[in-house]
């Protein structure tokens, strides 16, 4: 019978011990993607900014020495990410396999001016920024004759960069409290089965500390046990994520993930003794009348 009754016992304390590491576990989990998220928001939001092109159209007079030579200007701009040279041959061929037609056929020249395709670096993509290269090339290059852009496409993505910014903010200090509360109410319930033991240990002269000392420990090691499978976790999701989507360099930052993980770590650490010191603390003040 007692046998019995002790297995049951042991089933019951690693069910505890489970669902506490779970729960952990899922929680840093959540905050780690949010926080890997993060700080790869700003590159992607670069990267979707440099795919933004301006195009500079060269007036038929521009002879292929003015045409070098503002190129290598363009090399040499800090604005400049990436630099494409079209020539109105290549625009040609590529108009006549979007319309599935030879348009020379029939018009009998090429309409088609030479031109470069600007990326700017994301630093520069701003309203005001553009505007200003695009005069600046408007200004030293008498040749140029046309250069175009999505201006309405630059200021949406900045605001929306900007709200989509905001609201990160306000959903990660949201995970973070209900965080703080998922793993505080399991631990609670843990110490919350264990409040006779700890009533028991106080009454035959046991110090405060001595008792909270082997339940903040367990904590803490049940808390380093799902942050470390929170982490692994973690990692093969950057692993998935760099396999399918290589473009993104997701680990290109390494410093900034290993960050992550210590955060991850740390947090779980952290919040496990906090929450398993005030529980026993709690249950260490209360008369033992209010134990029932």
């Amino acid at each position: 019978m007692s046998s019995s009754f002790d297995k049951f016992q042991k089933r019951r304390l690693i069910s505890s011990y489970f669902s506490v590491v779970l729960s952990i576990f899922l929680v840093l989990f959540l905050l780690g993607t949010l926080g890997l998220f993060i700080i790869n928001s700003k590159k992607l939001a670069d990267d979707f900014k440099e795919k933004i092109a301006m195009t500079v159209f060269f007036k038929n007079e521009a002879n292929d020495t003015i045409l070098k030579s503002f190129g290598t200007e363009l090399k040499r701009a800090p604005f400049a990410k990436k630099i494409v040279y079209v020539s109105k041959e290549e625009a040609a061929k590529v108009h006549t396999d979007i319309i599935g037609e030879d348009f020379l056929t029939f018009l009998g020249e090429n309409p088609l001016q030479n031109s470069y395709d600007i990326h700017i670096k994301a630093d520069y993509v701003e309203k005001d920024s553009v505007a200003k290269i695009e005069r600046q090339l408007r200004t030293n290059n008498p040749m140029i004759s046309d250069i175009v852009y999505d201006k309405q496409l630059v200021n949406l993505v900045n605001d929306n960069i900007k709200k989509v910014s905001m609201w990160i903010l306000i959903i990660t200090c949201f995970l973070t409290f209900i965080a703080v509360l998922l793993i505080n109410s399991s631990l609670r319930l843990s110490i919350y089965s264990n409040r006779f033991i700890i009533k028991t240990m106080q009454m035959v002269g046991a110090t405060k500390s001595f008792i909270r000392k082997p339940f903040v420990m367990r904590s803490v090691k049940l808390g380093m046990l799902g942050a470390a499978l929170a982490i692994l976790a973690l990692i093969g999701l950057l692993s998935y994520v760099q396999t399918n989507f290589p473009d993104l360099g997701i680990l290109d930052d390494k410093g900034l993930i290993l960050l992550v993980f210590i955060a991850v770590f740390g947090f779980g650490v952290l919040i496990t003794w906090l929450s398993t010191h005030f529980a026993t603390q709690r249950f260490l003040n209360l008369r033992t009348d209010d134990l029932y």
